[in-house]
């Protein structure tokens, strides 16, 4: 009889533990508004395997004129943030999403990006299996040169990037290699001996770096000599803002560090220089690659801090960039 009873219980025990359910995301960790992520309003059914990210949100129909079918083009703004999915003239699936400007942004857009793929929003669990096995996720988006040779409309492909910024920092990671934790300390090293000894601020700016996927930068590089593009690989200093953290001097403040430009121009490992200046490409690479996510960042140059020069008409280079992406998705889908 005891035996009987002891077997009993454990069935019991066993069934009560296989239903219990998986713990969900709270309502207030992972907002949704009928049905729809907070920020894009969008659903997983609007996100493509294949994804370009930008800053502005005006480019997403200027880009998806030039490469998606009318037809089944799904489009959707919120809240500054514009996401159209469709299918490209070669029959391949692409959504263009917003990210708006800074890493501070990218963060949210990202963030959700990888819950629609992740998490059932019905449920609020996390899948068994993500809605997309493999995501190819490419920055497309437009820089200054450090380097006086480089010339205006050039397509700069990161294949490291450093974070001038706060937000990768939020996020431990365990993906860091050799060459990453080079270019952490040798930035540092950098910036602290040109900070401005006045500086309340002095010597607390910490830069974090990370690597943009070996074979997303390879298919950029690949489909760049195949369409005759001019495109180089370097390292991408990416800055929390335009004007002071990129070195520009027009405010009555002072600047914590002076010509930051012209002090990280001088970073370079491996034969790689640090190419060009934005504002995306590290929380993009550190977040993303983390996560196991195929990820890359390719910029063209519209000014030149060195030699002080701007590219006023730089659409056409843009759209360079577009042919080269959609080149190196299909490379990337190849390799399934």
């Amino acid at each position: 009889m005891f035996r009987k009873i002891t077997a009993f219980i454990f069935i019991v025990v066993l069934s009560l533990s296989c239903a219990t359910p998986i713990p969900q995301f709270t309502a207030a960790d992972l907002p949704i508004v009928d049905g729809k992520i907070y920020h894009l309003s969008i659903t997983a059914e609007h996100l493509a395997s294949n994804i370009i990210i930008i800053g502005d949100p005006d480019r997403a129909p200027f880009l998806a004129d030039h490469c998606l079918q009318q037809e089944g083009r799904k489009e959707v703004f919120h809240r500054g943030l514009r996401t159209i999915t469709g299918t490209t003239t070669t029959g391949m699936p692409l959504s263009i999403i917003t990210t708006g400007m800074g890493t501070a942004s990218a963060e949210i857009v990202l963030n959700e990006i990888v819950i629609l793929n992740e998490i059932d929003l019905a449920t609020r669990t996390r899948r068994a299996k993500p809605l997309h096995n493999t995501m190819n996720i490419i920055r497309l988006g437009t820089s200054g040169a450090l380097q006086s040779a480089t010339e205006l409309g050039t397509l700069i492909i990161t294949e490291y990037a450093v974070g001038m910024d706060n937000t990768g920092l939020f996020y431990t990671t365990d993906n860091a290699d050799e060459n990453v934790l080079r270019l952490e300390k040798l930035c540092k090293e950098k910036i602290d001996a040109a900070f401005n000894k006045n500086s309340r601020f002095y010597q607390q700016i910490y830069p974090y770096a990370s690597a943009a996927s070996p074979e997303v930068v390879q298919a950029l590089e690949q489909a760049a000599q195949e369409e005759h593009v001019k495109a180089i690989r370097g390292i991408t200093v990416s800055n929390a803002g335009f004007f002071a953290n990129q070195g520009r001097d027009v405010s009555r403040l002072h600047l914590s560090i002076p010509d930051i430009d012209q002090v990280l121009s001088t970073v370079s490992i491996n034969n790689l220089k640090v190419e060009n200046m934005e504002m995306e490409a590290s929380f993009v690479c550190h977040f993303l690659g983390a996560l196991g996510y195929r990820v890359g960042t390719m910029c063209p140059v519209v000014c030149n801090r060195m030699l002080n020069t701007f590219y006023d008409h730089y659409e056409s280079k843009v759209l360079e960039g577009l042919k080269v992406v959609l080149k190196a998705f299909e490379k990337l889908n190849n390799k399934h």
